[in-house]
């Protein structure tokens, strides 16, 4: 863990966007959150809160790249793990308003060619919520071969290979959170629009949005703050990502690009009230999981307020993206040195005074 006064002298005096006074946030400044975090957890990287899609804090703390003594920046890319099955859900709506695909159509439908007996079970909905019922063949393989994320497979071969196995259970019946549901969808995503994925997300949602620093290239991969087991000494963690994976966990992002995402998708009609409604109702109580992302119910100041949760969580990188549901606030947070997930929840729900959970 690296020494607190270390990371805070690191985190100071970096560039701040759009910072309120310190007059203007009473008795509840951030940085008292802020400073009680870095003090249990050693916590490095990014928080940012503001409404409307524009930051009112942000803080920076400690290293992007520990070993090489880059501090950590407001706009500094971190891979953002399963945030990316939002953006591919947010892509999918766009593409239902156009009459492209249909959520809840049997999936052979959308892929013609998908295997007869299953297709005709499945659908988008259950694929986005990850409650398809197909099994996990994509992480059996990759124990048994650890060379598999090296290898380059086309979405056709990647769906072939994994994501045609039999039924585990009835679609709908449970949830089973893996990659193999968003190899399918970006089949799908793909046959409807003519366009490899990354160009089908890039026009249809990140161009529109105005969402420049968020990509799954190669190179944004690269630019992205390396990932860590641990510290001190540091001990980098890989982050293989192959393209047939980019739906489930494939991007990289900057807080800046987050914040505005969430408040376009969620407040404006850039989606439809229904594309809204539909990426807001939660399909799995027992997860708060909705469609490529969750919706939690936060206790403010005694008001029950819903919002929308996206957690990135693999190798070192551990995000929140919160955004409350009546635009009033949202919070990105962005770390690389493998914290607890629970733990940066809790650190997000402390910043936007939501009541600590049960």
């Amino acid at each position: 863990m690296l020494n607190r006064r270390a990371v805070l002298r690191a985190g100071a005096g970096l560039p701040l966007l759009s910072v309120l006074p310190a007059s203007a946030w009473g008795a509840g400044h951030p940085d008292t959150v802020v400073d009680a975090f870095v003090r249990d957890t050693g916590f490095q990287g990014v928080v940012m809160l503001g409404r409307a899609g524009r930051a009112d804090y942000v803080r920076t703390v400690g290293y992007a790249d520990i070993e090489a003594k880059v501090p950590a920046r407001a706009d500094t890319p971190y891979a953002i793990a399963s945030i990316s099955k939002w953006l591919t859900t947010v892509t999918v709506l766009k593409l239902v308003e156009r009459g492209l695909l249909d959520l809840d159509a049997p999936l052979t439908r959308a892929l013609p060619d998908y295997r007869a007996d299953t297709g005709a079970r499945l659908t988008l909905r259950r694929l986005l919520c990850n409650a398809s019922g197909l099994p996990n063949l994509f992480i059996a393989e990759a124990k048994a071969d650890p060379t598999l994320l090296q290898a380059d497979l086309t979405t056709a071969q990647a769906l072939a290979r994994f994501g045609q196995g039999d039924l585990a259970f009835e679609p709908g019946a449970r949830f089973d959170y893996h990659p193999v549901n968003w190899i399918v969808v970006i089949a799908a995503v793909e046959r409807a629009t003519g366009l490899p994925f990354q160009a089908a997300v890039r026009s249809i949602t990140l161009e529109p949005l105005g969402l420049k620093a968020t990509g799954a290239t190669d190179a944004m991969l690269a630019a992205a703050a390396p990932s860590y087991r641990a510290t001190n000494p540091p001990d980098r963690w890989r982050n293989d990502r192959r393209p047939y994976l980019a739906a489930s966990g494939g991007y990289a992002s900057t807080a800046p690009d987050l914040m505005r995402a969430a408040h376009l998708a969620f407040d404006t009609d850039f989606l439809t009230a229904e594309s809204r409604r539909q990426l807001t109702h939660v399909e799995v109580p027992t997860e708060d999981y909705a469609l490529g992302g969750r919706v939690r119910r936060l206790t403010i100041q005694g008001q029950t307020v819903p919002a929308g949760w996206e957690t990135g969580r693999t190798a070192g990188y551990r995000l929140v993206l919160g955004h409350r549901l009546d635009g009033r606030r949202t919070v990105v947070l962005m770390n690389n040195t493998a914290l607890s997930q629970k733990t940066m929840d809790q650190f997000a729900d402390a910043l936007l005074g939501a009541e600590p959970r049960a």
